[in-house]
């Protein structure tokens, strides 16, 4: 297994590009897919591209603040002593990789958005506990845990078609989340890959020779806070505790309200708001908090330029209809026992070119829907398909990678081989789950 990593490592050093030549070659790729297998000519792909570009902008934004917010948070005293203590529990490289594969598969159970960048800042954490631990695998261990999201609370396929008044209620109905997220076959599969992804993490470890250790003084990213050198009322606004604790009051308050009325709704924006109220609160005043997000806006480029290239792209996915040629093929060749597989499958390409599990939902729903009614397959298991296809080949779309290896300061190049393999398993343990139960 050693070896095999090693090769996979090699080969990806050596031929995967920067998450933005990867975005600008699919950008051409669907381009000319585009006009090949749809009625779409030059112009129109065109057209689809530039019409599409911004729309992910909200979403952008969202994983900008969920990147920034996260990083503030992190680097707060309080929040570093809490990630310390839990690092503690990491005594070797082997304990480092399975307890932060282990804490961010459940986190990001639970939420997508504070599982990605809870795992990020853990390992983080434990980097610096554990030196000796490779840090490229340690880093891909915690992004490994997001490919359980779709299958979790957090799920948006899931939880949308559980909601009144969804878009495919006509067809479908109301689907209670007990038939999706706490189904039997959903729960067997998300059970095997938690006990089995932190297995497959340990056995990737790279011997001592191999192992690529990073000095715990870099991992130290101290926001540099600069001191007035004479005292006025601006400055003292700045320095005062009691301004950040009213603002923390007001969210915590808010919070506290949206939880009793709504219940466990952990959306992603109630996410963000937690990491920013949390982030005020715990760095006491304005001045240290506004020095820790100074620090933290520096790694949110690489989200910010690419994130507008893949809306263009599921512009032209979804208007030229090029997603539906693809859903269509694998609904071409299957039966009622193979639908869930084959729809599984689909949603996993059709992920790379439209990385949103609302936006593929949207795409594919019409035709899947169509097709399992014909086929007596069910809603739920043809939703739930489309959700683990969604999430499965994330693991190998720099995409979502893009916070992690922000916060963790890598490039995608420097986990994929290990992903791969992940990758591999989920694929395996999912399709199982999806056939035989």
């Amino acid at each position: 297994m050693k070896s095999i990593t090693r090769f996979s490592n090699a080969l990806m050093e050596r031929y995967l590009p920067d998450p933005y030549i990867f975005v600008a070659i699919l950008t051409l790729l669907v381009f000319l897919l585009g006009i090949g297998l749809t009625d779409s000519g030059p112009l129109d792909m065109v057209t689809y591209w530039g019409d599409g570009f911004w729309g992910l902008l909200a979403f952008t934004m969202q994983m900008v603040i969920v990147l920034v917010a996260g990083h503030v948070l992190a680097s707060s005293p309080l929040f570093k002593r809490l990630l310390s203590g839990m690092a503690n529990g990491a005594k070797s490289p082997g304990s480092a990789i399975l307890l932060v594969t282990f804490v961010s598969l459940i986190a990001c159970w639970i939420n997508w958005g504070f599982g990605l960048v809870i795992g990020a800042l853990f390992a983080k954490e434990i980097a610096k506990k554990v030196p000796t631990v490779d840090y490229r695998l340690l880093i891909a261990s915690a992004y490994s845990g997001f490919v359980i999201w779709h299958g979790g609370l957090a799920g948006s396929i899931p939880l949308s078609i559980a909601t009144k008044d969804h878009p495919y209620q006509d067809i479908m109905g109301i689907v209670p989340t007990t038939e999706t997220i706490f189904s039997t076959y959903n729960l067997l599969i998300v059970i095997v890959l938690i006990i089995t992804i932190p297995l497959l993490n340990r056995w990737m470890m790279p011997k001592k020779e191999d192992t690529f250790m990073i000095d715990p003084a870099l991992l130290q990213d101290e926001p540099i806070i600069e001191k007035p050198e004479t005292i006025t009322p601006a400055s003292r606004l700045e320095d005062s505790y009691i301004l950040s604790m009213l603002i923390g009051l007001i969210g915590v308050i808010y919070l506290v309200w949206h939880f009793a009325t709504r219940g466990f709704d952990l959306n992603i924006n109630i996410v963000n708001f937690l990491f920013v109220i949390l982030g005020i609160i715990f760095h006491g005043t304005p001045r240290n908090y506004l020095a820790a997000v100074a620090n933290a806006v520096k790694t949110a480029g690489g989200i910010i330029i690419q994130f507008p290239f893949y809306a263009g792209i599921m512009g032209m996915m979804v208007t030229s209809g090029l997603a539906g040629v693809v859903s269509e093929a694998f609904v071409s060749i299957s039966n009622e026992h193979t639908f869930p597989l084959f729809t599984f499958y689909a949603a996993g390409i059709v992920n790379f070119f439209v990385p949103s599990g609302g936006g593929q939902w949207a795409v594919q729903a019409p035709i899947m829907l169509d097709a399992a009614n014909s086929l007596g397959v069910s809603y739920s298991k043809t939703a739930m398909a489309i959700a683990w296809g969604d999430a499965w080949t994330n693991m190998i779309q720099p995409f979502w990678a893009l916070p992690a290896l922000a916060i963790a300061g890598l490039r995608a190049k420097d986990i994929m081989g290990y992903c791969v393999f992940v990758l591999i398993l989920s694929g395996i343990v999912i399709s199982l789950g999806l056939y035989f139960f």
